[in-house]
């Protein structure tokens, strides 16, 4: 049957590339393989020649299935199901190329493109080392080939295809030439709403160059173990290694910017499983880079340098199966829903995993160790004591996070309770602690060996200055995070000071111990990084203050928006009404759309109350037109530099169809008087002067009238409205109330003389404009971004 409108070469040319691909990466291992246990050295150069040619034409392969999906997406073809299940007519050229690596075949790509560029590096650099080193990339890129080749053999699936026709989805259009006139296809799925960001566009790139990056370390340490030269592989390791360290640290710290700037947790860490999973391999990262150090410059460490560097690959794989694997779908809100690959997934990671640490152990008694323990006053001691702290805080963090994994195997129901964030930071708090005070005091150290009073000497003008700048800080800080008792308090002050510690004594040693020679102070720098990062992150979190407690009018919108905390935490904004947020005034001036309506953007104007700031606020919701993704809503922020004002709705009468036409009718009224609406009347109870009221919150200085109103309905309910006309600071205010069950707004306009008020209804199906809008203060934010 030939099907009308379909676009079949594009398809069959890619599907080719994969194959392609998969089988000249399988030439490229066997002959780096071959050139690497080859005896005579021409031999081993014709081999390598050979690995070169289908290494180049590997890389090329997967650049070009790259290419034809972009041309499949931006170009609507929608017979092919990944164009049509990630894609739509509306997206813009930065939205087209995420779309592709929004699935899990697009993220593959991604990731062997990336392997096929740091291989052809590879190819230019490496020298001696080009071809075991090689070998190992060239078989990651054929375990890569198979995660998108999408055959069978019998009934096992071998990879998901972006090829796939949409036609095979569904057997009902197998025999329907026009399918693709149906309406189901004059647009694509489009890509997740969540995921329309800019962060969108550049996070994934970089943090899958950082999972690719983690192959060359490890490639490196099993060539090192396949050659036995254990004494030279490390300094060809140690740049590679610096730079996965780097490029996965900053796609993590990209993701929790993303996370603080589009996710409405009011934060940029949540300890999910799927942040963890990147997290664990990173830190035995940083582990290996400073046992490899070590080793560099005293031959300590060696054997924990390979299993550190070991770990590093694998525990990516392990990362993208958590991933991936769907057994995350109920504890992340980062994890895919599985493909049916599972069994490859664990495949990947056992296929890289077992053999590393079989041969690990097979040469471990031949890999050179130094009988002589380290003296404690050498550096390189208290190197290997932070480098294993690294090691088993990642061992901590790994093991809670499989949770899901371990209960699946084993059929039980371990967790770590409904307090995630605290579980974890309970423990890492000490961690930081001890590795702030390690990397504060270590670089007075020498290697080997240092004199004790001379240590003494130089640590202790940055020791009296952390305790200056960090009592100051803990003192004048208002640093009051009790909520989880005086012990985890005092760990907070203790952490503060070792951030402190790290960042000052650092400082310090560039001037005193490197005379100001920035060109060797990249370990310094680091750590003062990492010292300002700390701080950030402990007043950032410990002094986060919602600033939009709601005393005024509550309101719960159902489980999907529940307002939790000691104090509501979303205030009610009515379209053009000044509303009192603490210090600040906030009013819902405007709203604009763009999309056809469907994403909102609310105009929010910030004024404190001195009148000594002023700004507006743009955050927005947007409505999923298809599928069901519902309501996403995208925060925004005013940024200062020693704060943010942080901003997300989480409700709005907006999101409700069409237009209200009704208005406000005044009526002058006395007590026991009664108002008559479409659906019953209400009766003015009495007049509260300056009312005790939970809903409202006055101060002494202020004057406040309260209209206790009855309303009763047709079907017999008594509801309870309670406007207020409020004179605050010579400003009046009104306080609408709202009976939602009525589709009533009340408010007490005026107040005409001493026996009789207005009172201004509106009775509408729909209610008056209004937004529930949560505000959180960051201090010191920026510290984190800046440590970064």
């Amino acid at each position: 049957m030939d099907y009308i409108g379909e676009h079949l070469f594009p398809g069959q040319l890619g599907h080719f590339l994969v194959v392609l691909s998969l089988v000249a990466s399988l030439v490229a291992t066997i002959a780096y393989f071959k050139s690497t246990t080859a005896v005579l050295a021409e031999v081993a150069e014709s081999w390598k020649r050979m690995a070169r040619i289908a290494f180049i034409v590997d890389a090329v392969a997967v650049t070009v299935t790259f290419g034809i999906i972009y041309h499949l997406i931006s170009n609507h073809y929608f017979e092919y199901y990944y164009a049509w299940n990630h894609s739509d007519k509306s997206l813009k050229t930065g939205y087209l190329f995420a779309s592709i690596w929004e699935g899990q075949e697009g993220s593959f790509l991604l990731w062997a493109f990336w392997h096929g560029v740091l291989g052809l590096l590879l190819m230019r650099t490496s020298k001696k080392w080009e071809a075991p080193v090689m070998t190992v990339i060239s078989f990651a890129q054929v375990y890569m080939a198979t995660m998108v080749l999408g055959i069978h053999f019998f009934d096992i699936k071998l990879g998901s295809s972006p090829f796939l026709l949409t036609r095979y989805m569904q057997p009902a259009f197998m025999d329907m030439a026009n399918y693709l006139t149906l309406p189901v296809f004059r647009d694509g799925n489009g890509l997740n709403q969540l995921l329309q960001n800019y962060w969108m566009q550049i996070h994934p790139p970089i943090i899958f160059l950082g999972y690719a990056s983690t192959v060359v370390p490890f490639a490196y340490a099993i060539a090192g173990l396949w050659k036995k030269e254990h004494s030279t592989w490390t300094k060809q390791a140690m740049p590679w290694t610096l730079f996965s360290a780097a490029i996965l640290g900053l796609g993590i710290m990209m993701g929790a910017r993303w996370a603080y700037e589009s996710l409405n947790f009011g934060g940029y860490w949540a300890w999910d499983p799927v942040e963890n999973a990147s997290l664990v391999p990173w830190l035995v990262l940083v582990a290996g880079i400073h046992t490899v150090l070590i080793y560099n410059s005293t031959g300590h460490s060696l054997r924990s340098s390979y299993l550190f560097l070991l770990l590093g690959f694998p525990l990516i794989l392990y990362s993208n199966y958590l991933t991936k694997s769907g057994d995350l779908a109920d504890t992340s809100v980062h994890a895919f829903t599985s493909q049916g690959l599972n069994w490859q997934l664990r495949i990947g990671v056992l296929l890289f995993f077992i053999p590393a640490m079989i041969f690990y152990a097979k040469r471990y008694k031949q890999i050179p160790a130094i009988a002589k323990e380290e003296n404690t006053y050498s550096r390189e001691f208290w190197m290997f004591i932070g480098s294993l702290i690294l090691f088993l805080c990642s061992l901590f963090i790994g093991i809670f996070t499989s949770l899901p994994v371990i209960n699946k195997i084993f059929n039980t129901n371990f967790n770590v309770g409904t307090d995630v964030e605290f579980f974890y930071n309970r423990i890492v708090i000490f961690v930081a602690i001890v590795l702030g005070v390690l990397t504060a005091v270590t670089q007075f150290l020498k290697y080997k060996n240092t004199n004790k009073s001379e240590f003494g000497r130089k640590i202790l003008l940055p020791t009296v200055l952390s305790l200056l700048i960090g009592g100051a800080i803990s003192y004048w800080g208002n640093i009051n995070y009790d909520t989880y008792g005086i012990g985890f308090l005092a760990a907070i002050h203790l952490a503060i000071f070792a951030g402190v510690y790290t960042a000052v004594s650092n400082a310090t040693y560039i001037w005193t111990g490197l005379k100001g020679k920035l060109k060797v102070a990249g370990a310094s720098v680091g750590h003062i990084g990492f010292g300002i990062f700390l701080v950030g992150i402990l007043i950032s979190a410990s002094k986060k203050e919602i600033l939009s407690v709601n005393r005024t009018n509550p309101l719960n919108f159902g489980d999907g928006n529940k307002i939790t905390g000691t104090g509501m935490e979303n205030l009610t904004l009515y379209h053009g009404v000044k509303n009192d947020m603490g210090e600040y005034y906030a009013t819902y001036v405007a709203d604009s759309s763009i999309n056809n309506g469907k994403q909102i953007y609310f105009h929010i104007e910030m004024e404190k109350k001195d009148g000594s700031d002023k700004f507006t606020l743009y955050p927005d919701l947007m409505r999923n037109t298809k599928g069901d993704q519902g309501i996403s809503n995208n925060p925004d922020a005013k940024h200062y530099w020693n704060r943010d004002i942080f901003s997300y709705i989480n409700h709005s009468s907006k999101l409700q169809e069409g237009e209200d036409t009704a208005s406000f009718v005044s009526t002058t009224v006395m007590p026991g008087d009664t108002i008559f609406y479409s659906n019953g009347f209400m009766i003015l109870d009495k007049v509260t002067l300056n009312p005790r009221n939970a809903k409202y919150s006055f101060t002494e200085k202020d004057t406040a009238i309260m209209a206790e109103i009855t309303v009763h309905a047709s079907n017999g309910r008594k509801l309870k409205a309670n406007p207020v006309y409020q004179l605050s600071n010579n400003q009046v205010k009104y306080t609408i109330d709202t009976v939602f069950a009525e589709g009533l707004a009340v408010g007490l306009s005026r107040v005409a003389d001493a026996q009789r008020i207005e009172i201004s209804v509106k009775d509408s199906t729909k209610l008056v404009p209004f937004v529930a809008l949560k505000v959180l203060r960051f201090p010191f934010i920026n510290l984190v971004w800046l440590g970064t």
